[in-house]
């Protein structure tokens, strides 16, 4: 019988729970306490950035959890999963500006609607603000457009199809995510060459994000005609993320509406495969996929800004301590503080996903 909380049985079950820790999002410390976090509250996958150093801070916090007495002796670490892009995303960029340009009496509403504090408020030695802390940043582009003096700008990057399969081969995550959008299917079926051959074998589940928009239904069958041939043959789950509201899950609730949407969309494709809801995510998202009587239908969702925001006050008071000390401090090392963490994410994964909880530690 399969485990009842592994990861594919919840997608069975309708039960899936990923957190979207962001596909260039690196600040090491602040994605190991969400993996540590996250992973010992029952999240089912973790989706991180394509980077050897992302994927060691993860594994380094899921390697001392079975310590920490929240788990059972039989525990088993959520998927790992990482994100690829078949061309420009959104989500792999970073917001770029000198610093040294901005005039003195700017208002800096840049700082105020950054979600990470990623552009920095304090000078440096040389009587500048250091402007964008480029780990912070995970390319939501909020900064983009409400710069009064139009300098911010946007760098996208992304991995070229050559360093795909050995990357992948280095780090051995579980899952992979392919970043898309309406209109790249050549582009799509390059990266998809490089990754076939080798890595389905070793790869669990591949999961195919592309926003809605005019072809939306045409693409993704295109899509689905390019991987079928080689996931016939693979033990590998096919996963469709409805990328309804890129990177906006934290501004409100009325975001989720976008990713809903689009998984309707999607689902009336009725493409094998399972769907999963992503972009816009939040608090609201479960209560209105029950409403809609929507839940039988759906694999579960994924939560990046809002889950991660839900966090977030308890990552600043540790750094608080961290800065008290004068030195660097995990999240495990602060245990009143793990314990708020680990609740608070049960909270998120458990109202949304039912599964049997372990017991608190005392």
């Amino acid at each position: 019988m399969a485990d009842p909380s592994s990861p594919l049985m919840a997608l069975r079950e309708g039960r899936w729970f990923k957190l979207i820790c962001g596909a260039s999002f690196q600040h090491l410390p602040a994605i190991r306490s969400l993996a540590l976090a996250y992973g010992l509250a029952g999240a089912h996958c973790i989706d991180v950035a394509a980077d050897p150093a992302v994927v060691a801070a993860v594994r380094s916090a899921w390697a001392i959890a079975p310590t920490l007495g929240f788990t059972p002796p039989d525990w088993t670490p959520p998927w790992l999963m990482v994100s690829l892009n078949d061309g420009e995303d959104p989500h792999f960029r970073k917001a770029f500006f000198d610093p040294a340009t901005c005039p003195p009496d700017c208002q800096r509403p840049c700082e105020q609607v950054c979600p990470t504090q990623a552009i920095a408020a304090w000078p440096n030695s040389e009587g500048i603000t250091p402007g964008i802390l480029e780990p912070l940043c995970y390319g939501c582009g909020r900064c983009l457009p409400v710069c009064p003096h139009g300098r911010i700008i946007a760098h996208y990057r992304g991995l070229s199809p050559v360093r795909v399969g050995p990357l992948l081969l280095e780090m051995a995550p579980d899952a992979l995510e392919i970043h898309t959008q309406i209109g790249r299917d050549r582009a799509f079926e390059r990266l998809w060459r490089v990754i076939a051959p080798d890595l389905l074998g070793q790869i669990k589940l591949v999961a195919v994000s592309c926003p809605g928009g005019p072809g939306h239904g045409d693409y993704l069958k295109t899509l689905y005609d390019i991987m079928a041939p080689d996931l016939a043959i693979a033990d590998c789950t096919l996963l469709w993320q409805t990328d309804g509201r890129p990177m906006s899950g934290d501004i409100g609730g009325g975001t989720t509406h976008a990713a809903i949407a689009l998984a309707q969309e999607t689902l009336a494709l009725n493409l094998p495969g399972f769907v999963q809801l992503a972009g816009g995510t939040n608090d609201h998202t479960w209560p209105r996929l029950q409403a809609l009587g929507l839940l039988d239908a759906i694999a579960g969702v994924a939560y990046g800004g809002y889950g991660r925001s839900q966090l977030q006050p308890i990552f600043d008071e540790l750094d608080a301590i961290a800065h008290d000390r004068g030195q660097a401090l995990n999240l495990e090392d602060i245990p009143p503080l793990l314990h708020r963490a680990v609740d608070r994410a049960r909270a998120i994964v458990g109202l949304h996903h039912p599964a049997p909880a372990t017991p608190m530690p005392p």
